[in-house]
């Protein structure tokens, strides 16, 4: 399948000598959420506001839906709507007035079921007279997005959309985004909700010091790169490890009820039964063992936390 999105040795330095972005290459397939993660500072806005025309790039090259970003601006920009993570809205136009001005900045054709149906999904219709002066911040940050879809854009850019917003929000964010997604749209956002990113992405990206430090499908990053924890829960606290299982990978918990091992389940062994006979050895009686997998957020930070 032809990428929609296609970035090749993407590089930007700043006139400060900073480097947002070292020699990015990535394919966005057409109809997926792609989640991008990493710390603040990583990169993401930069790359986001690269393929949106905003910011130049220093080197590389990027495509949509096979047109160049700088010498086919127009078209690529009427192919996506943006989220942006500030909230950049004129305090005394309307609601409505905001939405249909900016249908109407990408040479769209009047639509106001499209429009009214927009606001609908976000919870604003009744808001529609109103001027964004008088709305909450999450009220604005639902116009924002309103204006991002009013053209009906095929790729949709969501930088941090529902940071400090409230839970309601939140989820009529993603009902909107699975739906979309059900339209064909592709999905690129940014989040510091890790649990968002591993509950709603096709695949996700981890950016940190401007490098794209892993690209993978999420199940597949989760099942390859995730460790597992055995929970070994004892009938009796102990206050320290017995000296015979301080050579294992082994933690005690802080309340002492519970004995905590770490291990990759790719490997071929695991090392539980030995494990296992030795904790019966040491005279420990367990109580209960189960299973926990590592989630993408210990996965990001993880990575993260490597030395660049």
């Amino acid at each position: 399948m032809q990428p929609i999105i296609s970035i090749q040795k993407l590089s930007k330095t700043y006139a400060s000598g900073h480097q947002a972005l070292k020699h990015i290459d990535l394919d966005i397939a057409p109809g997926e959420i792609l989640a991008l993660l990493g710390p603040n500072g990583a990169g993401k806005t930069t790359l986001i506001s690269i393929i949106c025309g905003i910011v130049s790039p220093s080197t590389g090259s990027v495509t949509v839906n096979n047109a160049d970003i700088i010498t086919d601006f127009r078209k690529t920009r009427a192919l996506i709507g943006l989220v942006p993570q500030e909230l950049t809205l004129g305090e005394f136009d309307t609601v409505w007035n905001t939405v249909a001005f900016s249908r109407g900045l990408f040479g769209k054709k009047r639509n106001t079921a499209y429009l009214e149906q927009l606001l609908t999904d976000l919870s604003l219709l009744d808001k529609k007279n109103s001027e964004l002066r008088t709305l909450s911040g999450g009220m604005k940050r639902r116009v924002l997005i309103a204006k991002a879809l009013s053209h009906e854009p095929k790729i949709l850019f969501l930088d941090e959309p529902t940071a400090g917003v409230d839970v309601e929000l939140r989820k009529d964010m993603w009902n909107i985004v699975r739906r979309l997604r059900a339209s064909g749209v592709t999905i690129i956002l940014t989040t510091h909700y890790i649990e968002e990113a591993e509950e709603i992405a096709d695949r996700v990206g981890v950016i940190n010091h401007g490098e794209l430090l892993l690209l993978e499908d999420k199940l597949t990053l989760l099942e390859n790169l995730g460790k597992k924890q055995l929970i070994i829960d004892l009938k009796n606290p102990i206050e320290t490890l017995p000296e015979s299982l301080q050579t294992k990978t082994l933690t005690l918990s802080e309340n002492g009820q519970q004995l905590i091992y770490i291990y990759n389940s790719q490997e071929d062994s695991s090392g539980i039964p030995a494990l296992l006979q030795s904790v019966d050895s040491a005279g420990l009686s367990l109580k209960d063992l189960h299973i926990e997998q590592s989630s993408l957020e210990d996965i990001f930070v993880d990575l993260v936390r490597k030395p660049a």
